[in-house]
């Protein structure tokens, strides 16, 4: 009700000043004790998945915090999981504003921030100042001037640096944002990173005794073949998830708006089924032996039923969240539930 109300304020500031707004509000209302009370209460629904506990299965997606500041105030709201970054080794700027765009008439926004993030030093900083003891999922990239042949030196470099905070690990193959990022899901560059950053995590797992999982994301733009290959990849390294999906270069369901034809990647209501069907070929190769974790376009309960349908043992939120607010989790919870409990009689 609350989010109802601000909204209209909201979306008449620039769309990357109103996210800097609405952060800085929850985090004010957390500190005062407040925003818990405000969240609507989301009921317990326990799913074991990647060898962690997940107290509800609907998550925040990558992106949304991305320097992991706002990790505490946003855990307040419900989530099942917290997934922050994309964090690179090195600070970075990201591209020039305007580098976030609503269609409000379709539900949907195109971003183009480049992996823009405070860099690996400061994130872990601020990592140590969290109190949140949930799942906390970590999702690490490249920098934009690191060449592709060296692009696992900087994947292995973060995950070592996040390591000891991490509940998991997501590999980011599938930004549209960053040059020449998305060739990472070609089937030889990719076996080559998975094969460096998996002997990374053994290394590191025989040195801590603690095995943190990994997980892959990919794009939803990827056709039947590649797809294949992919899970073929992730079958090969044994990994531990894969998220489907991140956002997409069509404009599919947005052309002739306001700012479709700005470069990024699109989410939103417009990528639903593109990156259901990404979600629903995976199930089918998988067959429930790797952990799926649906995104994009959830703008509803009934999405997000959709996703567990097509597959999805979890679900994560971002752009939904700008249109509906944080009444959003509870209502996917919600949804969820029942349609698991059917899946599983």
């Amino acid at each position: 009700m609350l989010y109802a109300l601000a909204r209209p304020l909201l979306f008449s500031l620039d769309p990357e000043t109103a996210h800097r707004v609405t952060l800085s509000g929850a985090e004010a209302l957390h500190a005062c004790g407040i925003l818990t009370l405000l969240a609507p209460r989301v009921p317990p629904q326990p799913v074991h998945a990647m060898g962690l506990e997940f107290p509800n299965p609907v998550g925040l997606a990558a992106g949304l915090d991305k320097d992991a500041v706002h990790i505490d105030a946003l855990a307040a709201l419900g989530f099942g999981f917290i997934e922050v970054g994309t964090v690179t080794p090195r600070p970075q700027p990201g591209n020039p504003r305007p580098r976030l765009f609503r269609l409000p008439q379709a539900g949907a926004l195109i971003n183009r921030f480049g992996f823009n993030n405070v860099g690996l030093e400061a994130f872990r900083a601020n990592l140590s100042r969290a109190r949140y003891r949930g799942i906390l999922g970590i999702n690490i990239g490249k920098n934009l001037d690191t060449p592709l042949e060296r692009a696992a030196d900087d994947y292995c470099l973060c995950l070592e640096g996040v390591y000891d905070r991490a509940s998991y690990v997501s590999i980011n193959v599938s930004s549209p944002n960053t040059a020449g990022l998305r060739a990472l899901q070609e089937s030889a560059e990719l076996d080559r990173l998975l094969a460096r950053v998996v002997a990374t995590r053994e290394r590191l797992e025989r040195v801590t005794g603690r095995r943190v999982p990994l997980a892959l994301k990919i794009a939803p733009d990827l056709d039947e073949a590649r797809i294949g290959e992919i899970a073929k990849a992730v079958r090969q390294h044994a990994l531990d998830a894969v998220i489907a999906t991140n956002t997409s270069l069509s404009r599919d369901g947005v052309e002739g708006l306001a700012h479709a034809r700005e470069a990024g990647g699109l989410s939103g209501a417009p990528i639903a089924q593109r990156a259901t069907r990404v979600l629903a070929a995976l199930s089918a190769e998988f067959a429930g032996s790797v952990v799926l974790i649906g995104a994009g376009g959830i703008l509803s309960g009934t999405d997000a039923v959709a996703k567990i349908r097509a597959g999805a043992h979890l679900v994560q939120l971002y752009t939904g969240l700008v249109y509906r607010g944080p009444g959003l989790v509870a209502e996917c919870a919600r949804a969820i539930a029942p349609a698991s409990r059917e899946l599983r009689a």
